[in-house]
């Protein structure tokens, strides 16, 4: 996934593309899509709901626009807002947090939930660099 950004120097550094790798092989690839198949569903005018598990001051920064912005911190306090059987695409900064949502999520029965593998990160990286990454 994030292999074909090596060409693209000037918007990855190596030692971001060695975190984003370090953090998908941690990963469960049965509950990651990538950035492309995201973009694939959007461009099939699939309805997705994006929920972003970040805090405050990084939804500041970026965000995907209409996203349900609920931390993970206050997740299990808050995951009723959500529907169970709608398809939800969890995200945070880099897939971690959202990764741990999304487990969390099948746990509490959702059926259609799924991590944006490399998080947002991912996303301006790979699909749309108008969306500001952290600096």
């Amino acid at each position: 996934m994030l292999q074909k950004t090596v060409d693209q120097p000037d918007r990855l550094s190596y030692d971001e593309l060695m975190l984003f790798n370090l953090f998908q092989s941690q990963s469960d690839p049965a509950l990651n899509l990538s950035p492309n198949d995201v973009k694939a569903k959007l461009d099939r005018k699939e309805k997705i709901i994006f929920l972003d598990v970040r805090e405050d001051w990084e939804v500041a920064i970026n965000r995907l626009e209409g996203a349900v912005h609920i931390p993970l911190g206050v997740l299990g306090q808050r995951f009723s807002e959500l529907t169970p059987d709608d398809e939800i695409i969890v995200y945070c900064h880099m897939g971690v947090r959202s990764l741990k949502a999304t487990r969390f999520l099948k746990d509490q029965k959702f059926k259609n939930v799924m991590n944006l593998a490399g998080g947002i990160e991912a996303w301006s990286v790979q699909i749309d660099p108008k969306v500001p990454r952290y600096k």
